[in-house]
C-alpha cells in the first residue's frame, strides 16, 4: 500500500538533501535531483529545512511579447503547504521575488520559495522567518526585466554555466517534492518518493557504519570497501 502524502512528506523531511541526491543517483538520475547554485538566503538560522510539493512559476524576459500572460498574480494562487519554485531566464540581474511576495505567500500558507534566479529585500524575508533559496540577490525588481508567464507547468531548470550535456536540466513537475537545507535544493519526482525514502534510509545506515569505523582509525578506503562494497 502506498504511503499517504503527509507520510511521504514527513519521511522525506527527515533526510538531508545529500542523502536524497545519493538515493536518486542510485535510481539512475543523471543529476541526483540537484537544482544547482542555490543558497539559503533566509531565514538567518541555517538549520532551517524545507520540504513540500512544488508550485511552479515560469518567468520570461520582459521583452518577450509572445509568451502567455497570467490573469492573476502568481502569489495569489499559491496553494497552502506548497513550495514555490520559480524558473527565471538565465543570467538576468534583477530579482523575481521580494518582500511583498513573501508576505503574500506566507499569508496563503506557503512553506517557502526556491528561485532559479535572484530575490531582493533580504531583511524582510528574514524578519518574516520565511525560507528563501536563490542563486543570488539584487536591488532590482521584476519590471521591466522579467515577468511571470505560466504557473503549475513543468519547468526545466538549467545550470547557467554548464552545458546540458555535462549537467542535464532538472525537470520540476507541479507536485514533485522539493527538499532544501543548508547544502542546497533537490527535487524528487512524485512517483519516485517511496523508492527514494527506502534507498536514503539504507544509505544512512551504511554511512553510519562507515563513520564508526573511520573514527576508530580503520581508514576511509577500508571502511568504504567493507560497508559500501567499493
Amino acid at each position: 500500500m502506498s504511503s499517504s502524502v503527509s507520510d511521504l512528506q514527513s519521511k522525506l523531511a527527515g533526510f538531508s538533501t545529500c542523502e536524497i541526491s545519493d538515493a536518486l543517483i542510485k535510481l539512475g538520475s543523471p543529476h541526483g535531483g540537484h537544482i544547482p547554485d542555490m543558497s539559503m538566503l533566509s531565514p538567518a538560522d541555517q538549520s532551517t529545512r524545507l520540504c513540500g510539493p512544488a508550485y511552479t512559476v515560469q518567468m520570461v524576459l520582459g521583452s518577450n511579447k509572445d509568451a502567455p500572460k497570467l490573469s492573476a498574480h502568481f502569489v495569489d494562487t499559491v496553494p497552502h503547504g506548497s513550495v514555490v519554485v520559480i524558473n527565471a531566464p538565465d543570467r538576468v540581474k534583477n530579482a523575481v521575488w521580494g518582500g511583498l511576495m513573501t508576505a503574500g505567500a506566507k499569508s496563503r500558507g506557503a512553506l517557502g520559495v526556491v528561485i532559479a534566479g535572484r530575490c531582493r529585500d533580504l531583511a524582510e524575508h528574514r524578519e518574516a522567518s520565511f525560507p528563501v533559496f536563490a542563486r543570488g540577490h539584487s536591488t532590482l525588481g521584476q519590471s521591466p526585466f522579467t515577468r511571470p508567464s505560466e504557473v503549475n507547468v513543468p519547468v526545466a531548470i538549467r545550470s547557467p554555466d554548464v552545458s546540458d550535456e555535462d549537467f542535464p536540466p532538472v525537470r520540476v513537475e507541479p507536485g514533485d517534492w522539493v527538499i532544501a537545507d543548508e547544502d542546497g535544493v533537490v527535487c524528487v519526482p512524485a512517483a519516485k518518493a517511496e523508492e527514494v525514502i527506502g534507498l536514503a534510509a539504507k544509505g544512512r545506515e551504511v554511512d553510519a557504519l562507515c563513520m564508526e569505523d573511520i573514527k576508530a582509525g580503520k581508514g576511509v578506503q577500508a571502511s568504504f570497501k567493507k560497508h559500501r562494497g567499493k
